[in-house]
């Protein structure tokens, strides 16, 4: 099964990681958000997409969940002695990949061909891909005022509201034709865990993109999303409060209304825990599947991926059963 991730953040790479364990090799591409990347140090630093690297590799910080594994902090160290800022910190491997990136960005070469050399050198089958080659960056409008948003999620910790979020430069990204291809390929969409405004948000603002999903679920492509707030509350960052702030629901139901509004869902994936939302849920229309989602090890991310690619499976066929109503050949088709 071919299957194309949106993700964003470490939710979003635990999830990739669970379907790279199942899906044989080359079959995943993972499309990343791109809106929180920046520059530090002079150096191009695109936190999502490492993030979804390092775990593919099995070199990430298991506490954390981002950085790498074993890091070591001289670099950080000497320029807090030299009185620079420092509250972005990058460790010394981690900054190796950032001089990558920089210095083939500054060469002229696209975003996705980076990220893809950094994934062939990682040893990675699977595909990442960054949402779009141009930079966009997401802005939130706190009270402190508009703000960077990593000056927002790390600087600040997430402390000010936010009323209001922004992804500059959006208006001026297109659609990479390696994501295009992808999502033109696939034979499953999932929808990871990650915050549904600022993670999968940009993904799905990128000119082009949604409607490439939209064109996919025509076609018979199913789309699994599932929640990242579980019992009212983010599993990690600030996604409920965010939501709370923004005047939306903060529970796995707000977050399939976003997603069922954007014309996303076939399916939506729910923990246990909020098994009775599940009635309200798959009266805005999608199937609902009730499970385990907390991913806490390994095992833990290939139990959610297996549950999401079956309902993949299960509704991609009850959609072909449907679209094959009256077609012999479609039927024929369908009963393959």
């Amino acid at each position: 099964m071919r299957v194309v991730c949106l993700a964003g953040g470490v939710g979003g790479a635990k999830l990739a990681d669970g379907l790279q364990q199942i899906l044989a090799p080359g079959e995943l591409t993972v499309v990343v958000n791109t809106g929180d990347d920046l520059e530090v140090h002079a150096l191009a630093v695109s936190p999502d997409v490492d993030t979804v690297l390092y775990t593919l590799a099995g070199i990430a910080e298991p506490a954390q969940g981002w950085g790498i594994a074993g890091e070591s902090w001289q670099v950080m160290g000497q320029l807090a002695r030299l009185g620079d800022e420092t509250w972005f910190r990058l460790g010394d491997r981690d900054i190796a990949t950032h001089l990558f990136r920089t210095d083939r960005l500054r060469r002229g070469i696209r975003a996705t061909e980076v990220t893809l050399a950094l994934a062939r050198s990682l040893g990675l089958e699977s595909h990442v891909l960054p949402m779009t080659d141009q930079p966009v960056r997401t802005r939130v409008r706190t009270t402190a005022g508009w703000l960077d948003f990593q000056d927002y999620f790390v600087r600040l910790r997430q402390e000010p509201s936010v009323f209001e979020v922004a992804f500059e430069g959006i208006e001026n990204a297109t659609l990479t034709p390696e994501v295009r291809d992808a999502l033109r390929a696939a034979e499953a969409i999932v929808v990871a865990p990650s915050n549904p405004i600022v993670s999968i948000g940009p993904i799905l603002a990128v000119p082009g993109l949604l409607a490439e999903i939209i064109a996919a679920r025509r076609r018979g492509v199913p789309v699994v999303g599932v929640s990242g707030i579980v019992g009212g509350r983010a599993l990690r960052g600030p996604a409920d409060r965010m939501m709370e702030s923004l005047g939306e629901e903060s529970s796995a139901l707000g977050v399939a209304r976003r997603y069922v509004a954007a014309g996303l869902l076939d399916v939506f994936v729910v923990d246990r825990i909020d098994e009775g939302l599940a009635a309200p849920i798959r009266a805005l229309g999608p199937e609902v599947v009730v499970t385990d989602t907390i991913m806490t090890d390994a095992g833990s991310r290939v139990l959610l991926a297996r549950e999401m690619l079956a309902a993949a499976a299960w509704q991609g066929a009850a959609g072909a059963e449907d679209r094959s109503a009256g077609d012999p050949a479609a039927a024929k088709e369908a009963g393959r």
